[in-house]
């Protein structure tokens, strides 16, 4: 792909890719920024519950407030984009109805929003960008499935892990190496005391979310990545959570590789990650039978195998993201997407909860996530992570336990709940035909 020629084409001509996006904390306000610097991409209209903060990242590329418009009104926008003015608002779903946008970034990480906003999108037959996995692992086959039927792009982003894992996924594949291990890097042991208090100090000199930065603590990140990579791809996590060895880069082919062979896996094929000097970084274990390959692997320093590392030292989250806002709408193809429920990342108690009680979002206090294969997590009737948010506890649930359709009841009242069971429904029809 000449992306770089076409978007530089599109700035010789005074055009440029009209990007809208929903959430502007860390992430999105850094693609703000991004797009800035880029030929031929804008970010023109944001949505943010803090009408403050878009307005502030627009101030702090040279938008004058003069040259904004600040509207929950779609004719005054659309009024807005055509003058080349921004467009700021409180109202995520206004996006997905401008037609002069040419893409939506949801980057808030609920659940809840980024199935309003992607549905919407694909409603409108608008390309819709991820910047939120964990929607993508909640309802992401029906989202895909939805896109593919209205004509737009539905794609989790670039520069996650999950996108740049598919890229190695797709190389080492193409080429026909078989993928023994698909994983990420973790920069530090999981936590699962984590809450946004205890770490609030740490989120504030990083300029995070707590809860954010609290979900990244407890694991729950982590396990949303890699069940978006299972989902992708087929691998699927070898034991619940999957193994996390400390192990170094230059020990991932030694250890994510089956126990036949001295590696801690039951099996080939799986997604995994490690708490070694592996983060930012992101990696997949392969190999071949084939002993001119082989030979040609050891001459070119990849070492003796059997098994061998692609490496790639680094994921720029929000800084990658354009890529896949330029891949869908210049060539209408996806980064990565979960094409089927491979895992689920089941919901897990992180205190005692009390019947009657209701559970906060990713990263709070109640729970975290934990990545356990589709079928194993709907044998234990696990609640999935994205639906927990506003649930209802309905039997006191012990530190540490799993909720379940036993213990505990999800806010049916969420969009999310709603397309979930759709999801669910296709699914179960799916399972009856083929067997």
């Amino acid at each position: 792909m000449e992306i770089y020629e076409r978007l530089q084409a599109l700035q010789s001509e005074d055009m440029a890719i009209q990007v809208g996006q929903v959430g502007c904390g860390q992430m999105g306000s850094g693609l703000v920024h991004v797009t800035n610097q880029m030929p031929g991409m804008d970010s023109t209209a944001i949505a943010d519950i803090d009408i403050k903060r878009p307005v502030k990242v627009l101030e702090e590329i040279g938008i004058s407030k003069s040259d904004m418009c600040i509207t929950n009104k779609v004719d005054e926008a659309e009024d807005a984009l055509r003058s080349r003015k921004r467009v700021v608002t409180e109202d995520a779903l206004l996006l997905t109805r401008l037609e002069s946008l040419d893409a939506v970034v949801e980057a808030t990480g609920l659940s809840e929003t980024g199935s309003q906003v992607a549905w919407n999108c694909i409603e409108n037959g608008k390309h819709i960008i991820m910047l939120n996995v964990e929607t993508d692992v909640t309802i992401g086959p029906l989202l895909y499935r939805q896109a593919q039927t209205s004509g737009c792009v539905y794609t989790a982003a670039s520069g996650d892990e999950p996108g740049v894992c598919k890229m190695l996924y797709n190389f080492a594949g193409m080429l026909g190496f078989e993928i023994v291990c698909l994983g990420k890097g973790k920069n530090n042991p999981i936590d699962y005391a984590a809450t946004p208090d205890n770490c609030r100090e740490d989120a504030e000199k990083k300029g995070m979310n707590p809860k954010m930065l609290s979900a990244f603590m407890d694991g729950s990140k982590t396990m949303v990545e890699l069940a978006a990579m299972s989902n992708a791809t087929g691998l699927i996590p070898d034991v619940p959570g999957m193994h996390g060895p400390k192990v170094d880069v230059s020990e991932l082919n030694k250890v994510l590789v089956p126990q036949e062979d001295g590696g801690v896996l039951s099996h080939r094929g799986c997604v995994d990650y490690s708490t070694g000097k592996v983060a930012p970084g992101v990696f997949a274990i392969i190999t071949t039978t084939d002993s001119y390959v082989k030979t040609d692997m050891q001459f070119l320093s990849m070492g003796e195998g059997p098994y061998y590392t692609l490496y790639r030292p680094y994921h720029l989250c929000n800084i990658e993201t354009p890529v896949s806002i330029a891949e869908a709408v210049l060539y209408n193809e996806s980064t990565v997407v979960s094409r089927n429920m491979i895992s689920e990342v089941a919901t897990i108690a992180k205190r005692d909860l009390k019947a009657g009680e209701k559970v906060g979002e990713i990263g709070c206090a109640d729970i975290f996530g934990r990545t356990f294969t589709y079928e194993d997590a709907k044998a234990k009737k696990a609640i999935p992570l994205g639906l927990a948010p506003d649930g209802t506890v309905t039997k006191d649930i012990s530190k540490g336990s799993m909720l379940t359709e036993d213990n505990f009841t999800p806010n049916s009242d969420l969009f999310v709940y709603k397309l979930r069971r759709i999801q669910d429904a296709q699914i179960n029809m799916e399972n009856k035909l083929t067997g």
